[in-house]
This record gives C-alpha cells, sequence and structure tokens, in this order.
C-alpha cells in the first residue's frame, strides 16, 4: 500500500480525490489547516474516516517536511482562490506560489519522486485558451508554479504533473468565484432560487473526472515535468441552467455577473501518454449526478 499526502485536502476537491485514491487501495495522509471532515463524509463516506489527518499550514514549510515522510507522492491542492488572491495579492502568492515551493522542498527532503500539483485553467486570459497569459493574480501565481516545477525536474529530478482544470463543478463545489453551476444545482434540489453571478460562455468539468486524473498523476510512474489542461466542453450559463431545468422543471435559477476571465475555449493538452485514459462526462450527466446528490441530502419531508 503506498501513502499518498494531500495538502488541502480537507476541501472539496480533496474528497473526491480521496474516494478515488481510497478505492484504489491507496492510504491517504491530508494536510490541511482545518480539521473539518464535513465536505469529506459528504462525498467519501466511511473512507472519510480512514485517511490520517495532520493539521497544518501550506506556508509552514518545516510541518510540510515532516507531513511529508513515508509519503510515495504529493497532491498538492492547498490556495487560495481568486476572489482572496485579487484582495490581497501578497497573501496569495505566500499561499499558493511559496506554498508549492515549500511541497516540492518537502518532496526533496523526504525523497519523493513525484507531484502532482493544481494548475488552473486561469493560466490563460480571457482572449486565448492555448497561450497562457493571465490576468488575474491567481492565474499568475498558478502560471508561476508551472515553470517552478520544471526547474525542481532540472536541477533535482523531481517528476511532476501540473492539472489545468476549467470550472470544477459537483457536488461540494462551495466557494471560489465560478461555484455557481454547483450552488445553483443545490439550491434547485432544495426548491430555492438562485443566481449564478458570472455570465456568458465557459468550459465546465465534473469534478470527478478531474479526480480520476489527480489519482493517475500521483500514481503512475512519471518522468519529466508535465502541465496538462483538463477541459470538459464550453458551455453558456444558459446551457448550464438549461440542463438544471431539464432534471428540476420550473426550476428559478437565473444569472447576472461579468464573464469570467478566463478563455471560454480551451484548447486540449493530449496526456493520454502520461496519465493513461481519463473519464470524460458530459454537462447533461454531471448535472443529473450534481442534483441527485443535493436530493439526497435533503431532509425528508
Amino acid at each position: 500500500m503506498t501513502r499518498i499526502l494531500v495538502t488541502g485536502g480537507g476541501g472539496f476537491l480533496g474528497a473526491w480525490i480521496l474516494k478515488r485514491l481510497a478505492e484504489g487501495g491507496h492510504a491517504v495522509r491530508i494536510f490541511d489547516r482545518s480539521t473539518d471532515r464535513r465536505v469529506l463524509r459528504e462525498i467519501a463516506g466511511e473512507l472519510a474516516e480512514q485517511a490520517e489527518w495532520v493539521q497544518g499550514d501550506i506556508t509552514d514549510a518545516a510541518a510540510l517536511v515532516r507531513a511529508a515522510r513515508d509519503c510515495s507522492a504529493i497532491i498538492h491542492l492547498a490556495a487560495l482562490l481568486t476572489p482572496a488572491c485579487k484582495a490581497d495579492p501578497v497573501l496569495g502568492a505566500q499561499v499558493n506560489l511559496i506554498g508549492t515551493l515549500n511541497v516540492f522542498a518537502a518532496a526533496k527532503a523526504n525523497g519523493i519522486a513525484q507531484v502532482a500539483y493544481a494548475s488552473s485553467g486561469a493560466v490563460f486570459g480571457p482572449d486565448d485558451g492555448a497561450r497562457p497569459e493571465p490576468i488575474t493574480h491567481y492565474g499568475a501565481f498558478k502560471l508561476a508554479t508551472e515553470g517552478c516545477a520544471r526547474a525542481y525536474w532540472h536541477d533535482d529530478g523531481i517528476a511532476s504533473v501540473g492539472l489545468r482544470p476549467t470550472i470544477v463543478y459537483g457536488p461540494g463545489r462551495e466557494i471560489g468565484l465560478t461555484a455557481g453551476p454547483t450552488l445553483a444545482c443545490r439550491a434547485a434540489a432544495a426548491g430555492q432560487p438562485f443566481t449564478i453571478d458570472y455570465s456568458g460562455a465557459q468550459d465546465l468539468i465534473f469534478v470527478d473526472d478531474v479526480a480520476a486524473a489527480f489519482a493517475a498523476a500521483a500514481t503512475k510512474p512519471i518522468t519529466g515535468a508535465h502541465a496538462f489542461s483538463l477541459t470538459g466542453g464550453t458551455a453558456d450559463v444558459a446551457d448550464v441552467i438549461a440542463a438544471i431545468e431539464a432534471d428540476v422543471p420550473g426550476a428559478r435559477i437565473g444569472f447576472d455577473g461579468p464573464p469570467v476571465p478566463m478563455a471560454a475555449k480551451i484548447a486540449p493538452t493530449p496526456f493520454e501518454a502520461v496519465l493513461g485514459a481519463i473519464p470524460r462526462t458530459s454537462l447533461r450527466e454531471g448535472i443529473t449526478r450534481t442534483l441527485a446528490h443535493y436530493r439526497a441530502l435533503a431532509p425528508a419531508a
């Protein structure tokens, strides 16, 4: 059995990755500022209790070195999202950039040869989904981590896969600039109105597809430093609402707000040679699964 450290593993994406890893027979050690297992229990059920938990901050390099002992790989998710980086760019850099350097330093200190880390589709600006040119602090920090990962491969032989998900949606997504599609599903399942706070078209990818990619990046033998865009398909906000209404006729979902500062069409980067085949969930199926999840959580009438 291999043990994998997951930084920021107590959140939405971490819960889905935990589920994937545990079902694959891997032990999971979570490193997170919080000790709240609520989201993990919601997504992974009893598997959440099997995870070892280390409370700590990604900016604490020494704590991270200790947490990484006896691990075969690291999945690095801990980050501040777009609104927090905009509000405090220096703190955003300390968490997103310096925190990532701390992860690679911990890998080096513990002889860990492989790191999978969360980059983002935000490395692309609003007009070009092929050439990285971010216009947000969050995207800029994520792009910088890709360069640092390449340096760690060149200098220290630490292999890495940086994954650039676009808008990730699905059960458990509660925070961030683009949480609207998931929050709309939760509201619709409860019979409540909701307004998605952005407009226009964006690429959306279902969370379990992203989790599968991270699990593969941490468990398959790899060499080199890679950065792959993870895309699910471009859809307008109106398409998201239509998919919800197909399952919940009469759902009171609207949208209002500026477009997301990221290109709507992100150029695919072939990753199968490194990660193997990854599931691809359609928007319709992903919305249906998300609504079913929140219906199951609703209290009985």
